[in-house]
């Protein structure tokens, strides 16, 4: 029986274009392909171990033509709507209490920011407050697909993997968490819909 359910952010709640920052490469100075420097500085910003000024400098050196201001813009440009019915939706199964709900994000500070901004900040304090705890991959020094960061919410919430559900659009993610017993859908983009939450439960 399930009891407890764990969110993706991204692509499952906001929309993204996650292609942005490969269009974006050539046209602000830097290769087309995704660089071992660039993966690396990526996830060491998710986790938390890099500042957003050390960030920016790296990025300076992917994109050698670009601006700080013109870096951000592109960075944060992945960043698209926030279906309102997502939100309201979460609000409900809040409501209900039937489940007890987590989101589990790999974001960083940048990002975050930028969502708040974007959204508005009662908008934003609202989907939070939809959430028992609202994990950042930045805020918790942890990252996803890494067993250890599901071995972390689990723990710290004595929740059991047979009785935990878990949504993400990156089926990494998913295989990751559902060779720990955890129960999951790898939710595809454009295909598939939150909404239909309830008929996978």
């Amino acid at each position: 029986m399930i009891k407890n359910i764990i969110f993706d952010f991204g692509d499952v709640f906001i929309n993204l274009d996650k292609q942005i920052v490969y269009r974006e490469m050539q046209r602000l100075g830097g290769s087309t392909q995704m660089t071992p420097e660039l993966l690396e500085l990526n996830n060491l910003y998710e986790v938390g171990q890099i500042s957003t000024d050390q960030f920016l400098e790296g990025l300076s050196i992917v994109y050698p033509h670009a601006s700080e201001i013109e870096i951000k813009e592109v960075w944060n440009g992945m960043l698209l709507d926030f279906p309102d019915e997502r939100l309201e939706f979460v609000e409900a199964m809040a409501k209900k209490s039937e489940y007890r709900l987590f989101l589990l994000s790999n974001t960083n500070a940048l990002h975050i920011e930028h969502v708040e901004q974007k959204m508005g900040h009662e908008k934003f304090n609202r989907f939070r407050n939809s959430f028992e705890k609202f994990y950042l991959s930045h805020e918790i020094n942890l990252r996803k697909p890494n067993e250890d960061i599901y071995r972390f919410v689990l723990d710290q919430n004595e929740l059991k993997a047979e009785e935990t559900f878990f949504i993400d659009d990156t089926k990494e993610n998913t295989d990751a968490a559902s060779n720990m017993g955890i129960k999951c859908w790898n939710l595809l983009v454009g295909q598939e819909n939150l909404l239909d939450l309830n008929s996978r439960l």
